[in-house]
């Protein structure tokens, strides 16, 4: 997906984070006209159930951000679109700590914790690194 979805990936965003960090479709924008950035969308019949937006440098990627429409959830949806990241190699990415469902799902596909980024988001709350274990 190019430029021409952030629109679409961020209306995704919003519902799939409510009362957290929502990314605009400025940002989203900017994010995929940068270099190795690539999102991925996830349809359901014809209706966008979710994407993963990764960016990959040299032989490392960094998962920036999944989401999936809460009407699409515990489908297998997010874990299909990490698998589809984790075939580019090493991938690393951050989760807030208090994010229990986001962490279990990584876990199930292999990564595990390498950190902690201390205040990593704007309300101050911590976020676990999270480096896969398929390399």
């Amino acid at each position: 997906m190019g430029i021409e979805s952030a629109p679409l990936l961020a209306a995704l965003h919003e519902v799939t984070f409510r009362g957290g960090e929502v990314w605009d479709a400025t940002s989203f924008a900017a994010l995929l006209s940068g270099q190795g950035t690539d999102a991925t969308v996830a349809l359901v019949g014809e209706s966008p159930a979710g994407f993963i937006l990764s960016r990959t440098i040299l032989d490392e990627t960094e998962i920036l951000t999944l989401a999936v429409h809460p009407d699409f959830r515990r489908k297998g949806i997010g874990k299909s679109l990490v698998q589809n990241v984790l075939r580019k190699g090493k991938v690393f990415l951050e989760v807030a700590v208090c994010n229990n469902s986001a962490s279990a799902l990584y876990e199930k596909c292999g990564f595990v914790k390498a950190g902690v980024r201390r205040g990593y988001y704007r309300d101050g709350s911590d976020a676990q690194v999270l480096v896969s274990s398929n390399v």
